[in-house]
């Protein structure tokens, strides 16, 4: 039985749906191999090469708050900065594993690890 890694992630602003509801919690797992090559056989990714990552992000996102189909439309609907947001969470799981950024403290200059947050999360 495979065990599939997953990130939980609460995006800054959030997708509409047609109904007006809000979706911010969701999860990212681990991508595969066939994550990335499957797209590339995609016409709108041969057509433009930026789509890519809309079709990657919604094959290793789970789960966004109630959705329970996560395809192309709802990244294409996306704001930008949960967009972004999502990419750089992609960027990080996958090279280096884990959701977190080495940082220093400004005072004491002590690094360690935080778990990256939206704006607006505690």
């Amino acid at each position: 039985m495979v065990t599939t890694i997953e990130f939980p992630f609460v995006l800054p602003s959030g997708y509409t749906d047609d109904e007006g509801v809000v979706h911010r919690e969701g999860n990212m797992r681990l991508a595969t191999a066939y994550d990335e090559i499957a797209p590339l056989n995609d016409a709108r990714v041969r057509n433009n090469p930026g789509y890519l990552v809309i079709i990657l992000l919604s094959r290793v996102i789970n789960k966004l708050g109630g959705l329970r189909h996560i395809n192309t439309r709802v990244m294409e609907g996306l704001p930008s900065q949960d967009f972004v947001y999502l990419q750089d969470l992609y960027r990080r799981i996958n090279e280096q594993g884990h959701a977190r950024l080495p940082v220093s403290c400004p005072h004491c200059h002590e690094q360690f690890e935080v778990e990256v947050q939206p704006p607006g999360e505690a």
